[in-house]
């Protein structure tokens, strides 16, 4: 059983805090070949308009989609996943890094057992994913 195969349509789930660091953004830089200095470089994240070094998007996105995962109890139970960005999370450069909070409702549950799943994640008191939605499959 997992936190989602008992949870009933509008069962707001459990909250979770993710952290990024700038290391973090250096490991998923190199996994995904996202080099791009927006990410790891204060000067040229400022020049281009931006508040300063922001985690990747699909990053940001990855903690969201870790979060159904975990709460289903296994990966594979997750059939899809969409969202859109809205906001950046900032990375400053330190040691504690930016928070991330992510929370979730069941929206609907279909004849099958299904769940939908709509995702929260909120950085600074603001959503940084828009129209997060998961559908989870028992397995």
């Amino acid at each position: 059983m997992s936190a989602l195969s008992d949870a009933a349509a509008g069962d707001q789930l459990e909250p979770r805090t993710a952290m990024i660091t700038r290391a973090d953004l250096v490991a998923y830089a190199g996994a995904s070949g996202d080099l791009n200095p927006i990410h790891w470089n204060e000067r040229v994240a400022v020049d281009v308009g931006l508040p300063g070094v922001i985690a990747h998007g699909m990053l940001t996105m990855s903690l969201a989609a870790r979060y159904v995962a975990d709460l289903a109890g296994d990966p594979a139970a997750v059939v899809s996943f969409s969202t859109r960005f809205t906001r950046p999370v900032v990375v400053p450069d330190d040691d504690t890094g930016a928070t991330v909070e992510l929370g979730g409702k069941v929206t609907e549950i279909a004849d099958d057992g299904a769940r939908t799943v709509s995702i929260t994640a909120t950085h600074e008191g603001k959503g940084v994913l828009g129209k997060a939605v998961a559908v989870v499959r028992p397995r």
